[in-house]
């Protein structure tokens, strides 16, 4: 079954182009079934690359998916149309009072300040709280899930001497959780961050429960049992060239930055980079609406009772 966006989202014929079953308002009304509501709160300022990341890996389940994006109220988008902003995003007041099978809190790049420093923090803060009432499963992904961590438990980010940026191979902890169904003993996983959190400090949680870790760049994907979440701090849904374009940035820039690690041939950026997370990338949001679809309630109200 297909995703359910606009027609007219940039995302539709993106996907529609690489074989991604789309659908849109109008041929999803006349399908007598409930889709799956996922909600996208997008706080990365290239708004358009993300819906098209996460848009892809959602809408390569099964089920009928209905994709909803949304931002901060008081937020403005300084990288992203205006237009596009009022055509497809909704703010967090205007959806707080509707329920949702699935969220995903995308990253943000503002990992060096303080979490109370963010312009958004409070109504954040709030969003972490309705998802406890409104929402059967969320994801929060690098800083919206370092965000969501410390929002609940006290676990706190610590800064890194030099960016982790590569492509690291990370260690599956959990081989019975439904969230790996189908992993390798170990797989890959792009990495951009100037922060960690810290794997004693998760553990000194009993809720928490860490899935996949590396010994470079730490723990990666936590389960928390008591909020029906799943964080992860590095970026599963990054595109082939996501990490090069990040590189290419800097070095235009002549911001100091280093080679990303294990990510070029022979860790030569003049050659194409090598996508060795993708299949990986897909098991994990297709086991994690999987296991929306099989405990989220047929009747939305009874979402978080």
């Amino acid at each position: 079954m297909p995703i359910k966006i606009p027609a007219d989202l940039p995302a539709f014929d993106v996907l529609s182009r690489e074989g991604v079953m789309v659908m849109s308002e109008d041929q999803a009304s006349r399908q007598d079934i409930r889709p799956i509501r996922i909600a996208l709160l997008n706080l990365m300022p290239k708004k358009i690359e993300t819906e098209n990341q996460f848009a892809r890996l959602i809408g390569a389940t099964p089920l009928q998916i209905e994709l909803t994006l949304i931002r901060m109220s008081d937020h403005q988008s300084r990288n992203t149309a205006a237009d596009h902003m009022e055509s497809f995003y909704r703010t967090f007041q205007e959806v707080k009072d509707q329920k949702f099978d699935g969220l995903i809190i995308t990253g943000a790049p503002i990992e060096h300040l303080p979490f109370d420093e963010v312009t958004y923090w409070q109504e954040l803060r709030e969003v972490f709280e309705w998802t406890q009432t409104n929402v059967q499963s969320t994801f929060g992904v690098c800083w919206g899930g370092m965000a969501m961590i410390n929002h609940f438990h006290g676990v706190k980010k610590h800064l890194l001497d030099n960016k982790a940026f590569g492509c690291f191979r990370h260690d599956n902890l959990a081989p019975a959780s439904p969230f790996l169904r189908g992993f390798s003993d170990d797989c890959v996983i792009p990495v951009s961050r100037w922060t960690e959190m810290r794997l004693a400090e998760i553990d000194a949680c009993p809720s928490l429960i860490t899935l996949l870790g590396s010994d470079e760049v730490g723990p990666c994907l936590v389960q928390d049992t008591d909020h029906r979440a799943l964080y992860i701090f590095n970026h599963f849904e990054y595109d082939s060239d996501t990490l090069k374009g990040e590189y290419d940035r800097d070095v235009a820039a002549g911001t100091p930055i280093n080679v990303p690690m294990n990510y070029y041939p022979n860790d030569d950026p003049s050659q194409l980079p090598q996508n060795r997370w993708r299949s990986h990338a897909h098991l994990l949001y297709g086991n994690w609406i999987n296991e929306i679809y099989q405990n989220t309630p047929y009747d939305m109200a009874e979402i978080g009772r």
